[in-house]
């Protein structure tokens, strides 16, 4: 790179920080003003002048590295990839007009210096969308399998008797873990009853009932019984008017029952003992 434009830079830097704060600030929307404090805000502002000026000093793997460490921050901080290159692009217009304003820059050479700018500005901008989609895509795959591990939990609540809690929409890939996790669950726990709680699936149509129906088919396949709780009324209504059949379950509309049943199944029940504070 030119070294009349480094050592503008160099000499300028707290200049061209408060240039650029102040207007990336004032065009900031709220994913990156609001979530975090005006501190944090400014920290990660200096760090992200400090990478930009890092490419030119430092060696390639250098810069490589620390852009891989930063794209991971502002990722979890919710900077959108707009306002990253954005900032790219201000950066450059406030050390170009600055030389312009210093004299640096004049008609005789501003065309030698917009084709340096354009050929250091151009890479780092590539290689930065290149690292932040990385990223992004890296911690949205990471936070998807977190959600599948989440989305099927097999709870043992006594001995051989577990609940597998069903909230939001199942979808196919969905009842595959569920499929999974009741199975490599029922075997784990030992489980002789499994209630399938789907007081938090908001609609349960054919095609989420026949899911139901095959891991329930799946559990009695590997020893152990299943029922269905957690029926409101609504979705009772949606099962008959589909003419879904449900005859081979167990049926309650509450986990409490469910669970009542259940103990009743392993010849237990909860009894109330007099005389006790």
């Amino acid at each position: 790179m030119n070294s009349t434009i480094l050592n503008y830079i160099q000499n300028n830097k707290d200049s061209i920080f408060s240039q650029w704060l102040e207007a990336t600030k004032d065009n900031a929307d709220e994913r990156v003003t609001k979530v975090v404090s005006d501190q944090v805000f400014i920290g990660t502002s200096r760090e992200f002048i400090d990478l930009i000026i890092s490419n030119i000093k430092s060696s390639n793997e250098e810069f490589t590295s620390k852009l891989s460490d930063f794209s991971e921050k502002i990722v979890r901080l919710g900077w959108p990839l707009s306002f990253v290159t954005k900032g790219l692009q201000t950066f450059g217009k406030i050390v170009f007009e600055g030389m312009q304003e210093a004299g640096i820059v004049t008609q005789e050479n501003q065309m030698k210096v917009i084709y340096e700018f354009d050929g250091w500005m151009t890479p780092m901008v590539n290689e930065v969308v290149n690292m932040y989609s990385a990223t992004w895509e890296r911690t949205v795959s990471l936070q998807k399998i977190a959600l599948q591990e989440l989305s099927a939990p097999l709870i043992p609540v006594f001995e051989g008797i577990t609940v597998m809690p069903l909230v939001g929409t199942i979808d196919t890939e969905r009842a595959k873990q569920i499929m999974e996790n009741l199975l490599n669950g029922v075997v784990k726990h030992r489980s002789e009853v499994v209630l399938i709680d789907i007081t938090g699936v908001p609609v349960v149509d054919t095609m989420v009932a026949h899911h139901i129906i095959q891991a329930a088919d799946a559990v009695r396949l590997v020893g152990a019984k299943c029922m269905l709780v957690g029926i409101r009324p609504e979705i009772a209504q949606t099962i008959v008017n589909l003419g879904i059949d449900l005859n081979q379950f167990t049926t309650k509309n509450t986990l409490k029952k469910g669970v009542e049943a259940a103990l009743e199944l392993t010849s237990r029940k909860i009894v109330k003992v007099e005389g006790e504070e």
